[in-house]
């Protein structure tokens, strides 16, 4: 009966290591391949694209934003102007409702003092006939 190997601890650390070692050496020959670099290269111009795509939505968006700024601006002072004219034109209404209610206030207030001042007549009148 053949006896296993039982590999000891120095054996399995150093079995460790070589694989680290190989694995690097693997990595670096990967990196260092022209194919790689093509790809490094097409990955920073996909970015590129990317980027200048990324800057000119958000240019287009600022601009969009500026413009309904200046939309919404002009509509409230439009909105603005119209309230001032109806307000003007209201205090306009309400200042001659107010002129003619003072006049047909005068009106029947001398109405009044013409009736009030021929009933003294009347009343005097009276009194020298007695």
């Amino acid at each position: 009966m053949a006896k296993t190997a039982v590999p000891t601890l120095a054996d399995r650390l150093r079995a460790a290591q070589e694989a680290r070692q190989a694995q690097l050496q693997r990595a670096k020959a990967a990196a260092a391949s022209p194919e790689a670099a093509a790809r490094r290269e097409a990955q920073q111009a996909i970015v590129a694209a990317r980027n200048l795509r990324l800057a000119a939505r958000k240019a287009e968006e600022q601009a969009r934003e500026e413009r309904e700024a200046a939309e919404r601006a002009a509509a409230e002072a439009e909105a603005a102007a119209a309230r001032a004219a109806a307000l003007q034109a209201e205090q306009e209404t309400r200042a001659a409702e107010e002129a003619k209610w003072a006049r047909r206030e005068a009106a029947e207030q001398v109405e009044r003092e013409a009736i009030l001042a021929a009933r003294r007549l009347g009343r005097k009148a009276k009194k020298r006939r007695r």
